[in-house]
């Protein structure tokens, strides 16, 4: 499923540890990691040692890459190297396409400085990149590969689809079981009086998602959950029953029952305490 996985480092301990179950996942489907350092050029970087004037980041980037090279070749992965000047999501995003990357996978956390490996820095990714991002929380790495139970919410939507169908693959590779989550969101003004509405529309989504994971010979769960908001309730069911992925779309449908924004994806990345796979939405014909 995956054959090019960029995956952006700052060489902070988070960035390391991430990179472990990265290259778990790289051994599984024999990808190249591409591995991408970003000197960032809002920083004053330029210094002269000796008689020469050189670039202190790129310098620190090169060796920041050439270890995380070494330890992909530690676990028989390839690996391909680069070091690059710019803002970090807008690199990162470019350098995938560059690479032609099916997954951009990265911490969601760094080191202050070098890159800025944070939150909001990965949630520009995530906003911005044409390919699938998997994020990786600090403690992320403790979770096993590969996947023995996968989340996908679903508001029925083209990007909930889509997100379903990336992770059918990674499903198949292990057997795991597919859960399908449609959350009846009630925190918006004047919802209270559409929940049967809203619980409908929440019913055909899962029933629909969990039509096509037993069509692709995997076990299904399908569930219905009510709470005050998508992320809540995305959160509540991460907890219990317990999974290892979360898989879901960065965008989907507005109006009455139809929760699946940017924004809970988002406030997905920032609670779960489990790796989660964003998919863009499909471009349209």
């Amino acid at each position: 499923m995956f054959e090019r996985i960029c995956v952006p480092t700052d060489g902070s301990d988070a960035a390391a540890a991430a990179f472990d179950h990265i290259l778990a996942i790289a051994a599984d489907h024999g990808a190249t990691v591409q591995v991408l350092h970003v000197a960032d050029t809002t920083r004053d970087s330029v210094t002269r040692i000796g008689g020469d004037v050189v670039d202190v980041l790129e310098r620190e980037g090169e060796s920041i890459v050439e270890e995380a090279a070494a330890r992909a070749a530690d676990r028989g992965v390839d690996a391909e190297t680069a070091v690059r000047q710019g803002g970090v999501p807008e690199t990162v995003t470019a350098y995938a396409e560059e690479v032609d990357a099916d997954l951009v996978a990265m911490s969601t956390r760094g080191r202050q400085g070098v890159e800025h490996l944070v939150g909001s820095t990965t949630e520009r990714v995530v906003r911005q990149s044409p390919v699938p991002v998997l994020a990786l929380r600090p403690g992320d790495e403790t979770v096993p590969y590969p996947y023995a139970d996968i989340l996908v919410p679903t508001d029925g939507s083209p990007a909930a689809t889509a997100a379903l169908d990336r992770a059918l693959p990674v499903a198949e590779r292990a057997g795991a079981t597919v859960h399908v989550l449609s959350v009846v969101d009630t925190g918006d003004v004047g919802i209270g009086d559409h929940v049967d509405t809203l619980s409908e529309y929440a019913d055909d989504a899962v029933a629909e998602g969990v039509e096509r994971v037993e069509a692709a010979g995997l076990d299904a769960v399908g569930a219905v959950e009510v709470a005050t908001s998508a992320a809540r309730g995305i959160r509540a069911y991460v907890d219990d029953p317990v999974v290892d992925l979360v898989a879901m779309g960065t965008h989907g449908r507005t109006g009455v029952g139809q929760y699946l924004l940017g924004s809970v994806a988002e406030r997905t990345l920032r609670s779960a305490p489990v790796p989660v796979l964003t998919v863009p939405v499909p471009d349209e014909d």
